[in-house]
């Protein structure tokens, strides 16, 4: 008799992030049975073991989590995996006192990053972030969103792109990609921004949406990026190819990006530092998710906190993310930032719980099939061998992860069980 599921998991004590009040609350041992991918059945273990048919008899693999906790697969919903080069010498440099300019005046910063990059083939770029990703899958991460943004120009956009997309060969893993090539002005355009925003809007997004390579077009909307009409024609040009906004915004100062963003019913704003009432209400308005990024306020030593309790106050969903990058977030463990967003930002580990699950999955466009435990969703989960939920917000470096699950195949770390 040909089994009736793919998967069953059994004894197993669920944190569903379903946006009810239970939905942080562990349950009793639960039996889930999952098919095709997805989860088709949730229900009391002692209902199952009381059936005709054992789970061996109903599934093809059974999996005992023997009590362990049972979470959402984790999702990093910002990230900048794909790059080549190393800058770590800054980091040496800007702690004995050497400011960013000559650092940048010795060929440092993300220049040094583009050069690398644009140096580098697709093969070579994914070699490069496999080990990268491999530390987030340790940490319980099923989805990764990864952009372009160190390339600048179409050529490098397109290969960083390709990169990222392929790194779904070499691990099990979901990638959604994001175009990022208004990151910064390339050195070609270095007196003319306005210029290389038109080859952005122009050339780069119309083949990257006729070849599939990205869902998402990002803007590095700030004072040492792109102003808020430069923005706008990025974002205009996104929406007529048919792809979803996403803004790096309110990270240094306050430009309005976030409000812009809303307004073109963007995913996700991200860093947001800077953020006023006005932008929060923008977001409350669109269901526009607040991305925090922790790694990079800690690592650059920020000082101007994002507005959490006006955020709260208007119920605007927060993500975290780890911004993975070469300069200023170099940190391949998302459950270090959900403790940095409880320790940095006040946040409680049930927000970060959810900044990582349900809130991360409705940032990349995915609210309806990631995120939540629940009959109908991706089985994407991750198990853990602690007891409460906030272990995962209070620990650091102490291997939790008993197995990942991801589109209902069992696998621990890049490998298939």
């Amino acid at each position: 008799m040909e089994s009736s599921y793919d998967l069953t998991l059994v004894n197993a004590r669920l944190v569903s992030m379903t946006p009810n009040d239970q939905g942080y609350q562990v349950s009793s041992p639960k039996t889930l049975q999952i098919k095709s991918g997805k989860i088709v059945a949730i229900s009391n273990s002692e209902a199952v073991s009381a059936s005709p048919l054992k789970p061996e008899e109903q599934s093809k693999v059974v999996y005992n989590c023997k009590g362990k906790l049972v979470t959402p697969g984790l999702i990093d919903c910002h990230t900048h995996l794909i790059f080549a080069g190393n800058r770590s010498n800054e980091f040496e440099m800007r702690l004995k006192g050497v400011p960013y300019t000559e650092i940048a005046k010795q060929g440092g910063g993300i220049l040094s990053t583009v050069h690398a990059t644009r140096n580098a083939t697709v093969d070579q770029l994914t070699e490069l972030a496999v080990p990268r990703l491999t530390g987030l899958m340790q940490t319980g991460v099923t989805s990764v969103e990864v952009k372009s943004g160190y390339g600048l120009t179409l050529k490098d956009e397109i290969k960083m792109l390709r990169s990222a997309k392929a790194l779904e060969h070499h691990a099990h893993i979901k990638v959604e990609t994001t175009l990022l090539a208004a990151h910064a002005v390339p050195p070609e355009f270095k007196d003319n921004a306005d210029r290389y925003i038109d080859l952005v809007c122009q050339e780069i997004i119309p083949l990257v949406a006729e070849e599939n390579l990205a869902s998402s077009v990002d803007v590095f909307c700030e004072s040492i990026g792109f102003n808020l009409e430069q923005t706008e024609k990025v974002f205009q040009a996104a929406k007529q190819n048919g792809l979803h906004v996403k803004g790096h915004t309110e990270q240094l100062s306050n430009l309005g990006g976030s409000a812009l963003t809303a307004h073109y019913s963007g995913l996700s704003v991200d860093h947001i530092e800077f953020l006023d009432s006005s932008g929060v209400e923008a977001l409350a308005s669109s269901n526009t998710v607040a991305t925090l990024l922790p790694g990079a306020f800690y690592f650059l030593r920020e000082t101007q906190l994002p507005p959490i309790e006006l955020l709260r106050k208007h119920n605007v969903p927060m993500a975290i993310a780890t911004d993975f990058n070469p300069g200023t977030s170099p940190f391949a463990d998302l459950t270090m930032m959900m403790n940095m967003g409880c320790t940095l930002f006040g946040l409680t580990p049930e927000e970060a719980l959810r900044g990582v699950t349900c809130h991360a999955a409705q940032a990349l466009g995915h609210s309806t099939t990631r995120g939540q435990i629940k009959t109908g969703f991706d089985a994407d989960l991750a198990i853990w061998d602690i007891p409460h939920p906030a272990d995962l917000s209070y620990q650091v470096g102490v291997p939790r992860l008993a197995t990942r699950i991801v589109d209902g195949v069992l696998c621990l770390g890049g490998e298939q069980s």
